[in-house]
């Protein structure tokens, strides 16, 4: 069955590109493309894009499996929830810190990030999140083209990636806006979140 490709003029996006007044946020499972979709779409809107996990990374000075295998999980959700504070403007008090230039932007989080609760208020007091959702089969077929996940190492990654997604559903589901990531060009599903966007706001 062939997807509808949903389109858009480049007056329309541009119009949609002024509407957005804060950060839209990719939340969702390991391999649904957040940042491959989320740099697509910060190009498209003429958007800053950042990666959050590069960001933790850069301040760590540290790879992410280093951090899980050095410090553990809870220490790295720690830092996770600092740098998109930072990120999004906002202090990890939730006390608003305006900064000139912190409205549109695009900003892909990792996968655990939005099920983390105080993380989570952060990203929807001060930012557009949007779930990027992609069934099994996509995300084990996408997550096979990279060695670096912390939480697929210890066991069989299909059953892994089910497990996690059926457990993450219910916070990812807090998320305003959902949009599939299915196996179509990363193009398709920048639209399809920037026709969600123009509809919420």
């Amino acid at each position: 069955m062939e997807l509808d490709t949903p389109t858009l003029t480049a007056a329309e996006i541009g119009r949609i590109a002024r509407r957005i007044d804060r950060p839209v946020v990719l939340v969702g499972m390991m391999g649904t493309g957040k940042s491959t979709v989320g740099r697509k779409l910060a190009n498209m809107l003429g958007l800053p894009f950042v990666d959050a996990d590069d960001e933790i990374e850069r301040a760590a000075q540290m790879t992410i499996p280093e951090i899980f295998d050095t410090y553990g999980e809870p220490y790295f959700r720690d830092g996770e929830r600092r740098v998109i504070a930072r990120l999004l403007g906002r202090s990890t008090t939730m006390i608003p810190q305006i900064h000139p230039g912190l409205g549109g932007k695009i900003v892909a989080t990792g996968g655990g990030a939005f099920c983390d609760a105080a993380t989570r208020a952060l990203i929807l007091d001060a930012g557009i999140a949007v779930w990027l959702d992609s069934d099994v089969d996509t995300l084990v077929e996408r997550v096979g083209r990279k060695g670096n996940r912390p939480l697929l190492r210890n066991g069989n990654p299909r059953e892994i990636l089910a497990r996690l997604r059926e457990d993450r559903a219910p916070a990812y589901a807090h998320a305003p806006l959902h949009v599939t990531s299915a196996q179509a060009p990363h193009l398709h599903t920048a639209l399809s979140i920037l026709k969600a966007i123009d509809a919420w706001l």
